[in-house]
This record gives C-alpha cells, structure tokens and sequence, in this order.
C-alpha cells in the first residue's frame, strides 16, 4: 500500500464528492465540502460554489469554516474570494461573521511576522476587475478603518 499518493482519478473523485456535499441539507457536510473545496478554489468551477457557501443562508458555521480555510491558504486567491463574499454579504450575521475571519487573517498575519505580504496582498486586491472586493482591500488598508 501506498501511503501519500492520490491518483488524478482520486482527486476527481474528491472534488465530485464534495461539489456534492456542498448542496447537502447537513450544515456539517456543507461545512466540509467548504473546508474541501478551499483547496481547488483555483478552479472555475469551484468559484461559485464557494461563493455560495460564504453565504450560506442557513448556517454561519458553513461562512466560518469555508472563509478560514480560504483564509488558512494565506494566499490572494482565498483572500480574495473572502473579501468577494464579503462585499456581496446582505444579513448582518454573515457580514459579520466574514469581517470577523478577515480581522483574524490580518493579526495572524501580523502575528507571523508577515504584514508586508498582507499588505502586498491588499494592494493587488485594490486593483482587482471586482469593485467590491476592490471596495474591501480598500477599506482594510486605510488606518482606523480596520474591520
């Protein structure tokens, strides 16, 4: 037996699984397939679907569980899926549970001795084609303006 080694048909059939699970009644499964799915948010297909689950209407645990593991990535492609939702956001319970992940993602960052790269982060995200989350980028980097 091999240990390690996923075979491109297993992680076909993962990315299945948990595009499936991602529209399941199971907030515990939707909260998965959210964790899951952060790993391919590269992909077109993955996009919307993490959108949706940033947003979930029923459960904010499925919100914090899919933004931390986008934010866990500590990459622009997580932090700025984030920041879209965020900017998308209309219940209070979600915008505010977004904002509380992307406060967290930013004293991590600062924590681990890594403001600049946030920062670079921000200024990327700034000049995003998206207005809102160029809107968002824009409110983190102004002082006194955090979230």
């Amino acid at each position: 037996m091999q240990y390690g080694y996923v075979s491109q048909d297993q992680w076909a059939d993962r990315l299945a699984a948990a595009l499936r699970d991602s529209e399941s009644e199971s907030w515990s499964r939707r909260t998965a397939a959210g964790r899951q799915l952060a790993a391919w948010a590269e992909r077109e297909e993955v996009g919307p679907v993490l959108e949706r689950l940033l947003l979930d209407a029923h459960d904010t645990a499925v919100t914090q569980e899919t933004a931390r593991a986008l934010l866990e990535r500590r990459d622009l492609v997580g932090l700025r899926a984030v920041l879209a939702a965020l900017s998308r956001a209309e219940e209070w319970s979600t915008v505010d549970q977004l904002d509380g992940e992307v406060f967290g993602y930013q004293s991590r960052m600062i924590a681990d001795d890594r403001t600049d790269e946030f920062v670079d982060q921000l200024v990327r995200l700034a000049a995003d084609n998206d207005k809102g989350v160029r809107d968002e980028a824009l409110r983190l980097s102004r002082p006194g303006k955090q979230p």
